[in-house]
């Protein structure tokens, strides 16, 4: 179904960042000025941050700190401190583990970017358009960990991998993928600030990202699958994943090869890709884009340059779709790794989450 409510409500609710100094935390704060649903009443980061202000605290790199959160006292990451129970962690995978279980067990609702917690069993792993119907499993892991009223853990997945699923889902919706080559050409910003040395990334490539390419293989099937009985029932498809750092600043290029149960044309593949609008119940959000997926047909794109923008960060570009000589079809995607792929990404579910009602005690 639609979106059930798409206007402004009557009240914003109070969210809270976590990780708020950082470059993902700093791409929270920027994507939620002036939201229409939410409000930043609390920042929290580490210990040597803390009691400070947020403009005190925080290197910007992300063009002008908006003036309201600037004064915000830094608390620590303790839900003890934090006020809001809705809690956007761009934490780092080393502390988000514990971090996020205890403000989910304090009755927050934590939107995590961190890896700790997407494969469990009973935690959603969210691309709205992709796979809302897998919020059912809040229900789930509520009564299997406990957390206090409201609380709990909604993931989304890696940068490259929400690029590669976006552009996947529509294929393997009409047609059924058995099987996905995937490379990525991840840029810098992946790495968070200030991420990749200079003298190893200007006129080099990286065929290494730590951990990257098991995170692809496995995340996209998690994504593709279907609830059933309480669980996710993965996609069933072989993945075979290279990440590689580029001298890109933001957007993630992935060049995929797939195969399926039978002989997809190149006009078949077309025509199901631009036909694809997502699941129903994110259209409408904020942050939702017109076109969550959007087909050009230019013989030299998508490119990081001039395609990473579309849909404010939000949309994936797909192109080059033709016909793959081992497998059956082989395109290049395009999408906003710290937009798409992080915050914005992040920022959409608990849209999603909001408009269903999930958000009414916060």
């Amino acid at each position: 179904m639609m979106s059930q409510f798409s206007q402004k409500p009557a009240r914003k609710w109070p969210v809270a960042v976590l990780g708020a100094t950082g470059a993902v935390g700093q791409t929270f704060i920027r994507l939620l000025q002036g939201h229409p649903w939410f409000e930043v009443t609390d920042v929290a980061a580490s210990e040597r941050s803390a009691g400070r202000t947020y403009g005190e605290a925080t290197r910007w790199i992300e063009g002008t700190m908006p003036p309201e959160v600037a004064g915000l006292t830094v608390t620590t990451c303790d839900p003890s401190q934090v006020r809001a129970r809705i809690v956007f962690s761009a934490l780092d995978a080393n502390v988000a583990g514990e971090v996020e279980a205890e403000f989910a067990r304090a009755g927050a609702l934590v939107l995590s970017n961190a890896k700790n917690y997407r494969m469990e069993p009973d935690v959603p792993l969210v691309i709205p358009e992709v796979n809302a119907p897998h919020l059912a499993l809040l229900d789930v892991q509520r009564r299997a960990r406990g957390f206090a009223p409201g609380g709990g853990i909604v993931t989304n997945a890696n940068c490259a991998a929400t690029v590669a699923t976006v552009a996947i889902a529509p294929l393997h919706q009409a047609f059924g993928v058995e099987k996905a080559f995937v490379t990525t050409m991840q840029a810098i910003s992946g790495a968070g600030y200030p991420g990749v040395p200079s003298l190893d990334i200007l006129g080099n490539v990286i065929p290494y990202i730590g951990d990257e390419e098991p995170k692809i293989e496995r995340e996209m099937n998690k994504m593709l699958g279907t609830v059933r009985d309480g669980t996710v029932a993965f996609a069933p498809f072989a993945v075979s994943a290279h990440a590689n750092r580029v001298a890109t600043e933001n957007g993630h290029l992935v060049c995929l090869s797939l195969g399926f149960g039978r002989r997809v044309s190149a006009d078949e593949a077309l025509a199901a890709l631009r036909a694809w609008r997502g699941c129903a119940e994110a259209r409408g959000l904020p942050s939702a884009p017109a076109f969550p997926l959007v087909v050009t047909d230019a013989p030299d794109r998508p490119q990081t340059r001039r395609d990473v923008g579309a849909g404010r960060g939000m949309t994936v570009t797909v192109g080059r779709v033709r016909q793959d000589p081992i497998l059956d079809i082989k395109l290049v995607a395009i999408g906003h790794n710290t937009i798409r792929g992080a915050a914005g990404g992040s920022i959409l579910n608990a849209e999603l989450l909001a408009s269903q009602g999930a958000l009414d005690s916060a």
